[in-house]
């Protein structure tokens, strides 16, 4: 690791190790109850206790992330280069993509389950919706940012407008391409965490709600570290997706 890259490393550490000690320090001193607030000590031996359960649950919500986020992703590129090549398409799509968003997830996720029962399909189709929109609306604007006078150089030399867009459009819209993806898929943890809590067999969610029906705070607080790290791994492989797709993109970053 790089010497700058530690520097901005060591204080988030710094910060989390500072918190969770005064944490711990409060739950001793004050003699909490571990069902209102358990230490961090507590926390991690008993998650450690159930980390067969824990990891089991984890795949389980994992894998309809992962699955509902390639499908979010596939509809949002095959949608936004559509939009792209066609004025109408723009006028008539992005108008409900924007109003879809209006529709909260919490009135559809009982819906999908009436509808598809308590399978993978519903989970699966909660990330998708959580995450379709910025993804999407991400890579019309990208596409749409393109340097005018790129585009006419290009077509002053016969390029067709598929040529345009592979080697203009498409390179341009993938600054913005990567940072929708990064919230994109913290929103798709965040949906197949809540679509597991509105019905399922397995998974963190699920688990977090049996846990707290059963007053183990504890294991509640143990499951959400493990899907904040989750969240957290997923969102820094993005980075490395980034340098190996589209380099160029972290160099534009350095050179700010």
């Amino acid at each position: 690791m790089s010497t700058s890259a530690v520097r901005r490393v060591v204080p988030a550490f710094v910060g989390l190790a500072a918190l969770f000690a005064a944490w711990q320090v409060y739950v001793s001193v004050n003699d909490v109850r571990p069902q209102l607030l358990p230490s961090p000590w507590r926390v991690v031996t008993q998650g450690w206790a159930q980390r067969d359960v824990i990891a089991t649950n984890a795949v389980a919500t994992l894998q309809v992330t992962l699955v509902g986020f390639a499908l979010s992703l596939t509809i949002a590129w095959l949608l936004a280069i559509a939009i792209d090549f066609s004025g109408l398409l723009r006028r008539a799509l992005v108008p409900m993509f924007v109003t879809s968003q209006t529709i909260p997830i919490i009135v559809i996720a009982p819906l999908m389950i009436t509808w598809f029962g308590f399978g993978l399909m519903p989970k699966i189709l909660l990330v998708t919706l959580a995450t379709f929109f910025p993804v999407a609306i991400g890579l019309i604007e990208g596409f749409a940012s393109t340097d005018r006078d790129a585009g006419s150089l290009l077509r002053s030399m016969g390029a067709s407008r598929w040529q345009q867009f592979r080697y203009v459009r498409l390179p341009n819209a993938m600054p913005r391409f990567f940072t929708a993806l990064r919230i994109g898929i913290t929103y798709a943890v965040v949906g197949a965490i809540f679509a597991e809590y509105a019905g399922a067999e397995s998974g963190l969610g699920i688990y977090m709600a049996r846990q707290k029906g059963m007053f183990r705070t504890d294991l509640v607080l143990a499951a959400m570290f493990v899907t904040a790290a989750i969240s957290i791994v997923l969102f820094l492989l993005t980075y490395l997706v980034e340098r190996i797709l589209a380099p160029w993109v972290r160099m534009e970053r350095v050179n700010l």
